[in-house]
């Protein structure tokens, strides 16, 4: 058993987090926001209704360190609680730390990540196909992607390169080119916290994680915080046609966040960011398969700010704020059904995305169609909060 201190910051005594908790309280069940403050959880609803008003605070990190609250005990017991699969024993358990904000992802941000939806495209959503144009992709590109900045000079020749041998992809426009891939991954509200059974779609047979840091960003589009997300990923769904990307992207359970969200303060910024590692770990129930990997932001080819100032500003604005998946190296290739046909999810796999100093989120694979269904939007989150006596307009600061 893994103890639930694993799936907290490595700092945990200087780390200021912030989340979201389903509990019951005199007034009926709900969202709670809570801050997390020398390993106590407090439940700050009364001074702060939705964590999106609570990050356009500037005084962000001094509120949420003084802010009275409703004690709701340590947080190692609310981990322990979101991890039981029944979740109807009327106790707390974790929600996704985002709540109004929309959520947005980038795409294809590091070149292996890259390279794989090159191969992807070519095989058209054939996993059978992938290896044998992995090798030929790999030999034909013949560059380290990773050592081209995109929007370079060097990224413009070798585009022109590849075009004289019909090997550009429109993956490689937004991997090397000026503009970075950034959709809208899921829905406000939609989002599933740690702990919570993510989903794919039934039409897919080569799928897998995305692992991947989360930034938090207000709507004066400044990053306040980070969390872990899992993009989860369609791999044949997206080979076929990249128009199909929102029925790849953004299906019931397709989004976890999580499991809290570290604030920018003194100890922990942005520059903790670039210089962290995610870990990936998947873990079969029915098979012992085990997969495992790391990833190391300092390879990532935008830098943070970049793909923030891609998603926000003149040209587009978030009155509720966003979080921003900054996208992953990973598009594991590991055998595990057959040799040659790479990773795919089974039903049951634990999905486990870890970083030092922000946790760790866990989740159980299935089906979109057999999770539970997605009800709890804006319009129940208002009037549950109103039911509750906590709805209120405007923003303290």
């Amino acid at each position: 058993m893994i103890p639930a201190s694993a799936y907290l910051p490595h700092d945990l005594e200087r780390a200021l987090l912030v989340g979201r908790v389903w509990r019951q309280t005199p007034a009926g069940a709900g969202p709670c926001v809570v801050v997390v403050r020398n390993g106590i959880v407090f439940d700050i609803s009364r001074a702060a209704q939705t964590t999106a008003d609570l990050f356009d605070r500037e005084d962000l990190a001094d509120f949420a360190r003084a802010v009275s609250g409703e004690p709701l005990g340590d947080v190692d017991v609310l981990l322990e609680q979101s991890l039981d699969a029944s979740r109807d024993t009327g106790r707390p358990y974790l929600l996704a730390p985002c709540d109004l904000q929309a959520i947005k992802a980038c795409g294809v941000t590091f070149a292996v990540s890259l390279l794989e939806r090159v191969i992807e495209e070519q095989a058209g959503g054939d996993p059978a196909k992938a290896q044998t144009v992995r090798a030929e992709i790999t030999q034909l590109i013949g560059t380290d992607l990773s050592k081209i900045r995109p929007g370079s000079e060097a990224a413009s020749r070798l585009k022109d390169a590849l075009q004289q041998r019909g090997a550009w992809s429109q993956y490689m426009e937004v991997g090397i080119g000026p503009d970075a891939e950034v959709f809208s991954k899921s829905q406000p509200m939609s989002a599933l916290g740690f702990g919570a059974d993510i989903g794919l779609h039934p039409a897919s047979a080569w799928n897998n994680p995305e692992p991947e840091i989360v930034l938090a960003v207000n709507s004066k589009g400044n990053v306040i915080g980070a969390t872990l997300g899992n993009d989860v990923n369609l791999r044949d769904i997206e080979g076929r046609s990249a128009l199909l990307l929102g029925k790849c992207k953004d299906n019931n359970g397709s989004c976890a966040i999580g499991p809290f969200v570290r604030v920018f303060d003194g100890t922990f910024t942005l520059d903790s960011v670039r210089a962290t590692s995610v870990s990936l770990r998947v873990e079969g129930v029915d098979d012992d398969f085990l997969l495992e990997g790391v990833s190391h932001m300092q390879e990532i080819s935008r830098d943070p700010l970049d793909l923030v100032s891609q998603a926000w500003g003149r040209h587009h604005q978030y009155p509720d704020g966003f979080m921003l998946f900054l996208g992953t190296m990973f598009s594991p290739i590991k055998d595990r059904d057959a040799p040659g046909g790479g990773f795919t999810h089974h039903i049951g796999d634990r999905v486990t995305i870890s970083a030092p100093p922000l946790g760790a989120i866990v989740n159980t694979v299935r089906l979109c169609t057999e999770i539970e269904p997605w009800t709890f939007g804006v319009r129940a989150l208002y009037a549950n909060l109103a039911a509750r006596g906590l709805f209120q307009t405007g923003v303290k600061s």
